[in-house]
């Protein structure tokens, strides 16, 4: 049995959005307030963190249970890095476990100097840092992670999949490869931004032309905008077995 709960399920600017007085952003449905996208997986007695956004704190003292045993990152940006300071209260035992790309640790290394300087000043977070790369397996315990290739607009990021699990955030196009080795998966977390087409995520229609692709058991959509529309609307006009994601919300799936 692998469980999902969802951290955040919203975009880089969160739902409210700051000075926004539209109808979703002022709506008094709690489905309707998105911290940034995250979630933790838990799996053959792994904790996973998948993206470690500005919202962490929060997010954590919130969560039904807080233990976490390493950091998946998805790529780079702040919505999905910002809160790695506050990783700190997991170090107090030794370096806390991070995957990412090369590239994405090289950028980390840059933003977060401190935290990888030769003598660490007390109380800085401990980051044990591990490159991986698409489509090469590897494992955390009994976990086995596979990392997936897809594109941000013209930024290459990582989804992963895990055991019956696929979660892929902030994707504009997946190759048909990829398509291939999510098909029929048990459940799906893939990405859909708002209605109308943006340049470098998923609009609602492009995500379900995916999903209608992979033809997994169950799909739930996240990293969802103030134009989306309200939770309870949306998910009226989605087709059987896709939903749309909430913060707090705990899905569970079987192998």
């Amino acid at each position: 049995m692998l469980e999902i709960e969802f951290l955040g399920t919203g975009t880089s600017t969160g739902v409210p959005q700051i000075r926004c007085d539209c109808h979703v952003c002022q709506s008094a449905d709690p489905h309707d307030k998105r911290l940034r996208a995250s979630a933790i997986v838990r799996y053959k007695g792994k904790r996973l963190l998948l993206d470690c956004g500005p919202d962490f704190r929060q997010q954590m003292l919130t969560a039904s249970n807080n233990d976490l045993d390493a950091l998946l990152i998805t790529h780079i940006h702040y919505d999905h890095v910002g809160g790695i300071d506050d990783l700190r209260a997991y170090c107090i035992d030794g370096d806390f476990p991070i995957y990412a790309r090369q590239d994405v640790i090289d950028d980390l290394k840059a933003r977060l100097p401190y935290c990888f300087a030769e003598h660490l000043y007390m109380g800085v977070p401990r980051l044990a840092v591990t490159p991986i790369e698409e489509n090469v397996p590897f494992s955390i315990g009994d976990v086995e992670i596979l990392p997936l290739s897809v594109m941000h607009y013209k930024l290459p990021i990582l989804g992963f999949k895990i055991g019956p699990l696929a979660y892929i955030t902030d994707c504009k196009t997946i190759d048909d490869r990829v398509v291939e080795q999510l098909r029929h998966m048990p459940l799906l977390v893939i990405n859909a931004l708002r209605q109308r087409e943006h340049l470098s995520h998923m609009s609602l229609s492009e995500t379900l032309a995916v999903v209608e692709k992979i033809q997994p058991g169950r799909a739930i959509l996240i990293h969802m905008s103030h134009d989306m529309g309200q939770h309870a609307e949306v998910n009226k006009r989605l087709p059987a077995g896709v939903e749309l994601a909430y913060d707090g919300m705990v899905v569970q799936v079987n192998d």
